[in-house]
Order: C-alpha cells, then sequence, then structure tokens
C-alpha cells in the first residue's frame, strides 16, 4: 500500500483507529516551563525506584512483538516491558516500513497500557529514525541525504524537509526522531559519510541548526513537530581506520574547532535530545566519558536535554570496549559518565542491573532523578500526558503533493555538474541514448541507507510510483531515444556487460554511464578502497573506448575515486543519494530542463591516499626541493570542495568591505556584485571565505565563512551582501581558548579578493 491510499484509507474510514482514542483533543494552550516543571517535581515524588529506572530503560519493538510477525504485538510481553520491567521508551521498527493504520494500531496498544495499567498512568515516548525522510512509513516521500542537501546550500530547503519529516512522523504516533547527524564528514572511507553536511564545521553547523528548526521550532506540544536528536556526540564521523564504530584519536584543538561547533549551535537551537558516539576517543568510550558527556555536554555547553546511548552501546563498554569488567560495571559507568537513557535493545539488562547498583548504593538516587526528570519533562513538552496517541490534527497536515514537490526542488537543487567538456550537455530531446551501468534502472542506490528498511537494499519496499533514471530519462526523451539492458539488481551481470555495451554503443549518439555505490548502512557499508570498483571502472573503460562522448552520473554516498578514467569522460553529474524525486531530477538536468547549481560540500579526492581538505594549514604542500614554496600545492582534489558547474556563467566583481579595520564589538560588511554572464537562468551559491594571514598557531589556508544562495535571470546582475563580527573569525589557540587576533584577513569570494585589518584581540 502506497502512502497515498495509505493516508485516504484513514480518512475515509473516520480516522477508525484513531477517532476511538479521543484523538479529537485540540492541545491545551502552551504549558509554561515553569508549570511543566512542578508537574515533573510531583510525578517523581510519586515514583518508585523501579519506575524510575524503567524511564531510562530504551527497548526496541522486537521485543514485544509476536515472534512470526512484523506487525502483531504480543500482549503479554508488551506487559512484561511496561508492567514489570517500567520500560519508559520504545524504538524502531521490525523488517520494514508500516502503513499508517498498523503504526496506529501499534501506537494504540502500547499506550493504552502505558497509561490505563501502570501505576502512574505514564506515556511511553516512542523513537524512530526518520533519516531523509518518514522513511518507515510506507510510500513515504524520501528526501535527498544530506551530503546531497549540503550541496544545494540552502538551509531553507532542509528546513523545509525536516518539518514535512517532522508531520508525517508524528501523524503516524512517534514524536521522537533521532536526527540530524552533526558529525563532520572529513573521513570519506566512513560508511555513514551520507548521512553528514560535508566536511566543512561552518556548513554542517547551518544545515544541522535548520534541521532542528524544521524539527522543532512549531512547539513540541504542536502535530507538526517532534524532538529532535542531535547525534552522534562527539567525534564519531572521524574514525581513525574509516570504520564505523572504531576508535578515533582527535586532539583537544581538533575536537573544539571543528568538531563541537555544531553541537553547540544545537543546543543553543533548542535540541530536545542528543545521542552518543559508539566509538571511543583517544582510548576512552564515549558512553563512559563523564569529561564529555556532563562536564563539556551539561557544563559547558549548558545542554538540559535527554541523552540517549545508540544502539547496545552501554553493555559494550564489557563487551568490545573492555573498560568495565562486568556488565554492572558497565551500566555504572554509563550513568555516572551521564547518560540518561539506554538503547538496551533486545533485554532488560540494563534495567535489571541498574536496579541493583541503585539499591546497593552504588549509584545514588538523586543521580537517577537528574535523568528521569529529563525523560518527563520531555514527555510532558510532547503533549504525551495531554494526548498519548496519534493525533487527527496531525494526520490532517499530511500532504503528499507538498512532499514530493520539496523532495523534487531539494533533488534538482543538489545534483553537482563536475565536468562538461565541450558543453556536451545538456543533451539534445532528439538525441539517441545508450544507458548503462549499476545504477541506470535501480531504485536502491539512488536512496541508500534508511530507506523502508535499515540497509535500503530491498527494491520490493519501494513505492511503484518511484522511478529509475531509465524510466524518468525515457519520459524526457522518449522509449525510442533510449537503448538499455541494465536489470533492476544493482549486482546483476548484465549491468556489467562491457561486450554488449560496445554492441550497443553503435546505434547511440551518447552514452550515459551511471555508476557508483549501491545502497548501504553504517557497519556493513565499510570499505578498504575509495576506488570505483574494478566491474566498474572496466566498464567506464569499454565506454570509453567506442569514441562515443561519455556522461557519467555518479549515484554514490561518498566520493568514490575515478581519475583512472575522469579524462576521457567529458560530462560528470555528481547525483549523491537524491531518493524519491532524484531520477527525474537527473533527467531535468541531462537534458536541460533543469539548470544544475549544486556545489560541493567536501573535497573530492583524486588519489585514495590524498585527502587533504580544502582549509588545511599554510604549510601543508611545503617542498625540500623547492625552497620557501608553502602555497596551496597539497591540496590537488580531483575537485575542490565548493565546486560546481552550471549551463550559465556567472562573474563576480566588487569585492568590497564597509570599513578598512574593525575592532571588538563592531562588524563588517562586505558586499560583492555577481551578474549571470551566460544565456540561461541560473541559481548560484555564494561563498565568502577568509583568510587569516599570521596568527599564534599555524593558520587555516582559508576558511568558509558565509554563504547565501541566489537566482538570477540572463544577464542579471545583484549585490550580495554578508555581515561578519570578529567571533565569526576566532579559532582555538593552543591555551585551547575561542579567540579573535589581531592582524590582517583576507576575505575572499571567487576570484575576488579583499584586505581587512583586525585591531585588537577578542577572547569568547
Amino acid at each position: 500500500m502506497n502512502f497515498r491510499n495509505s493516508f485516504r484509507r484513514v480518512m475515509q474510514h473516520g480516522l477508525l483507529v484513531i477517532a476511538t482514542l479521543g484523538c479529537g483533543i485540540v492541545h491545551a494552550q502552551k504549558t509554561s516551563e515553569r508549570e511543566i516543571d512542578k508537574k515533573v517535581d510531583d510525578l517523581l515524588s510519586k515514583m518508585s525506584i523501579e519506575e524510575k529506572v524503567g524511564q531510562m530503560t530504551q527497548v526496541t519493538l522486537d521485543v514485544i512483538m509476536e515472534d512470526n510477525s512484523l506487525v502483531d504485538i504480543n500482549n503479554k510481553k508488551l506487559k512484561e516491558a511496561i508492567i514489570n520491567k517500567n520500560v519508559g521508551s520504545i524504538l524502531n521498527v521490525k523488517g520494514h516500513a508500516y502503513s499508517m493504520e498498523t503504526w496506529h494500531k501499534i501506537q494504540k496498544r502500547i499506550q493504552e497500557v502505558a497509561t490505563k495499567e501502570t501505576p502512574n498512568n505514564i506515556p511511553i515516548l516512542y523513537g524512530i529514525d526518520a533519516i531523509h525522510g518518514a522513511n518507515y512509513i510506507e510510500g513515504s516521500t524520501l528526501f535527498p541525504h544530506n551530503i546531497g542537501m549540503a550541496a544545494s546550500r540552502n538551509p531553507e530547503l532542509v528546513k523545509q524537509a525536516s518539518k514535512i519529516t517532522a508531520i508525517e512522523t508524528r501523524a503516524s504516533g512517534i514524536r521522537w526522531n533521532f536526527d540530524p547527524v552533526l558529525g563532520l564528514g572529513r573521513q570519506p572511507l566512513w560508511s555513514r559519510f551520507e548521512e553528514t553536511f560535508g566536511e566543512d564545521v561552518h556548513l554542517v553547523t547551518e544545515m544541522g541548526t535548520a534541521a532542528i528548526k524544521g524539527y522543532e521550532e512549531d512547539g513540541l506540544e504542536g502535530p507538526t513537530a517532534v524532538a529532535s536528536c542531535m547525534k552522534h556526540y562527539l567525534g564519531y564521523s572521524l574514525p581513525a581506520s574509516g570504520k564505523d564504530r572504531t576508535p578515533a584519536y582527535i586532539p583537544e584543538y581538533t575536537l573544539r574547532e571543528y568538531l563541537l561547533p555544531p553541537f553547540k549551535s544545537a543546543v543553543e537551537a533548542g535540541t530536545s535530545t542528543v545521542m552518543i558516539n559508539s566509538g571511543e576517543i583517544n582510548g576512552v568510550p564515549v558512553h563512559a566519558s563523564k569529561y564529555l558527556l556532563t562536564d563539556l555536554l551539561r557544563g559547558e555547553l549548558g545542554f538540559e536535554g535527554v541523552a540517549v546511548s545508540d544502539w547496545e552501546d552501554v553493555i559494550r563498554l564489557h563487551t568490545r570496549h573492555r573498560v568495565a569488567d562486568t556488565p554492572k560495571e558497565a551500566v555504572r559507568l554509563a550513568v555516572e559518565a551521564g547518560l540518561d537513557m539506554s538503547m538496551v535493545p533486545y533485554d532488560y539488562s540494563f534495567y535489571n542491573l541498574l536496579l541493583e547498583l541503585v539499591k546497593e548504593g552504588a549509584i545514588s538516587e538523586n543521580r537517577i532523578d537528574e535523568s528521569v526528570r529529563r525523560i518527563i519533562k520531555l514527555k510532558y513538552k510532547l503533549g504525551l500526558f495531554d494526548n498519548p496517541y496519534p493525533e487527527k490534527a496531525a494526520l490532517a497536515k499530511v500532504d503528499e503533493k507538498k512532499s514530493k514537490a520539496v523532495a523534487l526542488n531539494a533533488a534538482r537543487e543538489t545534483l553537482t555538474l563536475l565536468k562538461n567538456e565541450k558543453s556536451v550537455l545538456p543533451l539534445s530531446k532528439d538525441t539517441k541514448v545508450l544507458l548503462a551501468g549499476p545504477a541506470a534502472n535501480n531504485l536502491t542506490s539512488l536512496h541508500s541507507s534508511w530507506s523502508y528498511v535499515w540497509q535500503g537494499k530491498d527494491d520490493s519496499q519501494y513505492p511503484k510510483s518511484t522511478a529509475t533514471i531509465k524510466e524518468a530519462l525515457e519520459d524526457k526523451l522518449g522509449k525510442a531515444n533510449v537503448m538499455s539492458s541494465a536489470q533492476r539488481d544493482y549486482d546483476n551481470a548484465a549491468n556489467f556487460d562491457a561486450s554488449q555495451l560496445k554492441k550497443d554503443a553503435a546505434k547511440a549518439d551518447y552514452i550515459v554511464l551511471c555508476l557508483g555505490e549501491d545502497a548501504y548502512a553504517e557497519t556493513p557499508g565499510n570499505i578498504d578502497d575509495l576506488a570505483l570498483d574494478s566491474r566498474q571502472l572496466a566498464l567506464a573503460e569499454a565506454a570509453i573506448e567506442t569514441g562515443k562522448p561519455v556522461i557519467l552520473v555518479l549515484v554514490e554516498g561518498r566520493p568514490r575515486v575515478i581519475s583512472s578514467i575522469e579524462k576521457g569522460i567529458p560530462g560528470i553529474l555528481l547525483a549523491y543519494r537524491p531518493s524519491t524525486m532524484g531520477a527525474q531530477a537527473i533527467a531535468e538536468v541531462l537534458t536541460g530542463d533543469y539548470n544544475p547549481n549544486g556545489t560541493l560540500p567536501y573535497s573530492y579526492p583524486k588519489h585514495t591516499g590524498d585527502l587533504v581538505k580544502y582549509d588545511h594549514k599554510y604549510t601543508e604542500g611545503v617542498r625540500e626541493d623547492e625552497p620557501n614554496t608553502y602555497s596551496d600545492g597539497a591540496y590537488r582534489p580531483q575537485w575542490t570542495f565548493g565546486y560546481g558547474l552550471s549551463y550559465t556563467t556567472f562573474q563576480f566583481s566588487n569585492l568590497k568591505s564597509d570599513k578598512a579595520a574593525f575592532s571588538a564589538g563592531e562588524k563588517l560588511s562586505l558586499t560583492v556584485t555577481v551578474k549571470n554572464s551566460g544565456e540561461k537562468a541560473g541559481k548560484v551559491a555564494v561563498e565568502l571565505y577568509s583568510k587569516d594571514l599570521y596568527a599564534s598557531i599555524t593558520p587555516n589556508f582559508k576558511r568558509l565563512r558565509k554563504f547565501k544562495k541566489i537566482e538570477l535571470a540572463a544577464g542579471a546582475s545583484k549585490q550580495v551582501s554578508f555581515t561578519i563580527s570578529p567571533e565569526d573569525l576566532a579559532f582555538i589557540n593552543a591555551q585551547g581558548k575561542s579567540v579573535t587576533e589581531p592582524g590582517v584577513f583576507n576575505f575572499v569570494v571567487q576570484d575576488q579578493e579583499v584586505s581587512v585589518v583586525y585591531k585588537e584581540s577578542q577572547q569568547n
């Protein structure tokens, strides 16, 4: 059943499931913080220690389901969890996405037991990974993954997608979403790279904050919001080996300069929860680090929300990290470090052991009260005590037409044109195309992780209306003009048949080759080599050998190295993971119906061993055979961060500052004129970088400070302005303090550059 039919069926039956629950209840006027605190304290005073420990326990849905069913709850297991073990939170989906009706049935039964059969009638807080859309609802519209959204350079798009995700998730009865990822994508081997907003700290901060606002800004008590979850705190995205959930080695400078700012901004934006990094930093598992979870997160950043573990990570302090010699010690370490809730997830070991620890006096009840107060407060804020059931008002907000429109616009703006020699693109509508490659007629690679199933690899779960690139291109060029033997199964041998490609190429004007990666999520996506696999490289070489112009469409979650074939390919379009409307957007760009404007959110490497980032230090690239050579020579990617072509051209001129010098407390205004000097209307990201020429520690070569996306008609010009404060130019010094030091700063927009003097140091 697709999303539209699921939604329509619920509406046509008079909201049968939710109407019987009193879901017509209108949310009361927003309760003040003080009133909520009083209610929390009153409830806390009535709760037994068993109830309190239960609130800190989160189990997966599988624990309460019938053994051989994906959708049916076992009432005995349910009561064991909620009544006997006092569980306060449930998460996840068993198997695959559910229809709205199924979600309502599940939520109804869980909340009935929690609110009618327990001593204090405390509702369950249900959590889900609604990543790049409400992906665990059948037929839902999915948006491009974060790495593509970052290429859009459009925070408003991120906010819109998050708000739609919040509405659809809340309509299912779920009010807690484990999103967004705020780790920096600076380790391209990492299998969750596609979930990041790229390599730059400012870009990640802006996009991540926009997502949180989309989830929460309407107010948690209302039907259009869910509690967001900033994750994974801290350093998860920088494993030294590149493998998921493996150790990271991060100096304090890197932690504070690059990794902490997105989380700091998220806290300031009001995010309700945080999920903890599964790995370890400098030998200390983050789940056991009181410095990171209490001193830094709560003391320094001021975070007041709920801290939840990731999957099974408390017991792993004993089984994997080996910093706890018993499971009980693992629980003690995590709770004393500052954890509020354990995603156990398959048993009640955390509940049993924590209860023992409290009764033995190893952990105080006051410490337990700290966590339970946060959890209960979140439940009040989400309106669960007023009405824990799926809400009629939330379901009424679901708008499939709007969701698809936003998803299409997002997919369009993410697509990044990397190469267009001799204007090989766009394709004429009457041209004959040979479409080949494993991603050409495949849905799973367009979507990847968290798409109706965890790994995103089950083609049968995708809505029938979702188009492949083949179907979308046929729609644009006509079936007679698109030759393709590409199969739906990514690994089908026919998708890598070089000899067949050469035969078919004789009848084509162009070859459109769709390569990259199939779907994966988390650890199953671990790789040892960034180079594109040999089967795909061989297919590309065969295409080049035909002598026909080759257009490469890269459908991938991380940059796969293609330097061995790049020279022979005149047109390259990077699609990332564009999801539901991605195929249509790709076809529109290839045929010129849409002018591409995506901008690389990371440095695309030319070699697997050359992973220097755009903001490298000045001393990178020193050569002993060329004395006094200190240029940016070490930065030699295939394509630079911020790169992206268009079917039109843009000229930048007259970059000016309103001051030649400024000091603490003052603002700097910079303006630049942008002209569309081509023949087509187009959008362009205007990016302002700064260069700190000298500092007390080696400065970055340059840093992104601000960006704006604008649209210009052919021949039109616009003046774009940016405001810079001294705090925007701050960095972490050798003493671990954030400072803005006096000196000369060069500001750069494209080929324009202007110098400004900062007169006084400013300690923040």
